[in-house]
């Protein structure tokens, strides 16, 4: 969740972006009617398959949870700038609500037992008709999945926050919520990211910061642009929704939510 990359294209029409849900997505009035307005004026909202619907409809302790997650998530503008380090305070954050509810890390393992049935022709009746002995063979494909975790998963949901990872987490993310379907384990999915607005309000950040609050430098002695730590390749809603329009999370239903400037509690920043 906190590998930095530097690429400042964020947010730029590419081959692998995708900025606005394709047909494949439920219809923007079913996100009005189930996620909750003051929701929608700090995150953008999308759903596919349905996730908004069966997850505050079926699920309406955990959708209350998740909820009042969003409600109470905010950021800083020092929280964007500085290094995450092994785990950035955004993932902390998150954890600090959910795990004392009960959401908990979750992985899945199972083996495949596979029957085959055949019959043998043994010989023919007195009068000519074929007689067979049955055949029964067992296939066991052990650790047939392994593997798939998510980090927050309650009852028959699944949650996951991507906030500055590789792009290609999102494959994993979406691989192991459709895996986790399959086996009948969840109904619905969630995945948190960065909105396509919030690299906007990055660009206009100072210098990245150290943990220790110092001015970040490059190699050759320059202060690092913040924006060159959320690039192009990383974790954000363009990246997201291209993976969602070519259908990769399967069968899973998967409700999604970008990080917008609402969600930062010191924008706009005051003049100086």
């Amino acid at each position: 969740m906190t590998d930095d990359f530097d690429n400042d294209d964020w947010g730029k029409p590419d081959d692998d972006v995708d900025l606005a849900p394709n047909e494949a997505a439920d219809p923007q009035w079913l996100i009005e009617k189930k996620i909750p307005a003051d929701l929608r004026e700090k995150y953008e909202v999308h759903s596919y398959r349905s996730a908004a619907t069966i997850l505050s409809e079926s699920f309406p302790d955990e959708f209350t949870e998740l909820c009042e997650m969003l409600r109470r998530f905010e950021i800083t503008t020092s929280i964007i700038r500085t290094a995450g380090g092994n785990e950035s305070d955004v993932p902390k954050l998150v954890s600090s609500m959910l795990r004392p509810k009960g959401w908990n890390e979750t992985a899945i393992q199972g083996d495949l037992l596979v029957k085959l049935r055949s019959k043998a022709l043994i010989g023919h009746t007195p009068k000519g008709k074929p007689k067979y002995d049955p055949i029964e063979r067992e296939i066991v494909r052990q650790k047939y999945l392994d593997g798939h975790k998510v980090d927050y998963v309650k009852h028959r949901v699944a949650f996951d926050l991507e906030w500055n990872s590789k792009d290609q987490t999102f494959d994993r993310d979406l691989y192991a919520f459709s895996a986790f379907a399959q086996c009948g384990v969840i109904d619905v999915g969630v995945l948190v990211t960065r909105s396509t607005d919030l690299g906007d309000l990055i660009r206009q950040l100072g210098p990245a910061l150290t943990k220790n609050g110092e001015v970040e430098l490059t190699k050759d002695g320059n202060p690092r642009p913040t924006h060159a730590k959320y690039g192009a390749s990383t974790t954000w809603m363009g990246k997201l929704l291209y993976r969602l329009n070519a259908g990769r999370n399967g069968a899973c239903p998967v409700l999604v939510f970008g990080i917008g400037p609402n969600c930062v509690t010191d924008w706009p920043l005051e003049p100086n």
